[in-house]
Parts: C-alpha cells; structure tokens; sequence
C-alpha cells in the first residue's frame, strides 16, 4: 500500500479530516505520516506572519522564534492521534501547495493527502491548493471532501 504519506495542514476542521484519514491510511500499512505546516507571511510589505491563530506583527529573530515555536505546537496538535503511527513534522515558509510539494520530493513520497477546501467558487477558477497539488504532485494525490 502507501509507506510515505505526505498531509498539508493548517490546524482547521478541514484539514484535520484530511489528517485523520491519512493516520487511518499510514495505521492500516504501516506507513509514516509527514505533517505539513507552510508560515503565511504578509505580502502587503508589513513584518507580518501567521501560524493558525498566532498573528505575529514584527521583522526580528524573535519574530522567527515565536512563529517556529507556534508551527511546532500547531503541528504537535495535529499529531496527537498519531495512535502508534509514525510521523514526522515539517513546517516551512511560501504557499501551502508549494510546501507539501517540496516535502512530498524531498521524502519521496507514494501520497499526498489534502482536503478539498477551495476546489468550489472562485478559487476553483483562479486556483486552489488542492488543485495545484494534483497538478504539480510527484506521486499519487487523494483529495478528502472536507468542506
């Protein structure tokens, strides 16, 4: 079955659906899971960042600190039902697709997993992120309807 699954998350409901399933996928075959955060940074130019509900508004080393230390504990909580699974965490900064890409290559991943938020409306038109991921995947993609 699948040994390497790679699941973005962002700490919502939506994501946490996507996340159970791939627990469920990796109990079944005794794969690892490879949780995936990507930092949101401003783009208005404004020292800004956000980690889920962590807004943190400056541009110095603590900045960097806090919003690592806010990834880790988004990440640590979207683990908590690993149940004997094994996972790993990886956050990193850019866009979500883009993320889960770089660590689906980077781990050599047999799966992605990514909830369907953002595939209805006008992001369905101008682009999601589960979209680009099935796109842009180095592996097979399994898209949860989660929203």
């Amino acid at each position: 079955m699948f040994s390497t699954i790679v699941v973005g998350t962002d700490g919502s409901e939506t994501a946490k659906v996507a996340v159970d399933l791939a627990m469920g996928l990796a109990r079944k075959s005794g794969g690892t899971v490879h949780l995936v955060y990507a930092v949101k940074a401003s783009t208005s130019g404004m020292p800004v960042a956000q980690v889920g509900q962590t807004v943190v508004v400056r541009g110095d080393s603590a900045m960097s600190r806090e919003l690592k230390d806010a990834a880790d504990a988004l990440l640590e909580m979207a683990a908590a039902g690993a149940d004997g699974v094994t996972v790993e965490t990886h956050s990193a900064g850019g866009g979500a697709a883009d993320a889960v890409i770089e660590v689906a290559e980077q781990v050599g991943a047999d799966l992605v997993v990514v909830g369907s938020k953002g595939m209805r409306g006008a992001h369905r038109l101008i682009g999601s992120v589960p979209n680009s991921i099935a796109h842009r995947a180095p592996c097979h993609v399994l898209i949860v309807k989660s929203a």
